[in-house]
C-alpha cells in the first residue's frame, strides 16, 4: 500500500526539482540535462500513458509526450509548442503543496489541492493541481498531472 509519506516525499522532490531547473536557467545545457532527468525521475513517460495538462497552456492544452512536457518546463529554440515560455525557468525559489485530499491504493495514489510557487521577489502564485501517481519499483511516478489557476469572476 502506498503511504501518505511517499506522496509527500514525491511532492517535495517535484517541487525542489522545479526550483533546481530554474536555478540552472543561465547554463542551458545543464538546465536541459537536469530537466530531462527530472522528467524521467518524476513522471512515467516511457512506462505507459501520461496525461499532462499544465497551467499556462491555451492552444496546446495537453502534453502527452516527454518532449512536450520538456518544452513546457524549459521552452527554448527547439520547443515542441510555440506558446511555451519555460514555466520552470521563471525561476521559482520555493514550491509548497497544500493537499486538499489524498487517495491511497496499493499501487496508485491521487493527490489534489493547491500548490504555491514563490518568485524571486517573494510573491507567491497559487495554482490548483491534481497529480496521479503509480508505483514503479519503490518510486512514485506521475502519470496524471492537471494544473490550473483558481477560478476568478
Amino acid at each position: 500500500m502506498i503511504t501518505k509519506d511517499q506522496v509527500l516525499e514525491a511532492q517535495e522532490k517535484w517541487g525542489s526539482g522545479v526550483v533546481k531547473i530554474g536555478s540552472l536557467k543561465h547554463s542551458r545545457s545543464e538546465c536541459e540535462a537536469f530537466a530531462s532527468s527530472f522528467l524521467d525521475e518524476r513522471y512515467a513517460f516511457g512506462l505507459g500513458s501520461v496525461i499532462f495538462k499544465p497551467t499556462k497552456c491555451e492552444f496546446e492544452q495537453f502534453r502527452p509526450s516527454k518532449s512536450q512536457a520538456l518544452s513546457y518546463f524549459i521552452a527554448g529554440d527547439d520547443r515542441a509548442c510555440d506558446e511555451d515560455k519555460g514555466f520552470a525557468i521563471q525561476p521559482w525559489t520555493k514550491v509548497r503543496f497544500e493537499n486538499a485530499g489524498i487517495i491511497l491504493e496499493e499501487k496508485r495514489a491521487i493527490a489534489m489541492g493547491n500548490y504555491f510557487f514563490t518568485d524571486l521577489d517573494g510573491n507567491e502564485a497559487k495554482v490548483e493541481y491534481t497529480f496521479g501517481y503509480k508505483l514503479v519499483g519503490d518510486e512514485l511516478k506521475i502519470d496524471l498531472h492537471h494544473s490550473s489557476f483558481p477560478y476568478k469572476h
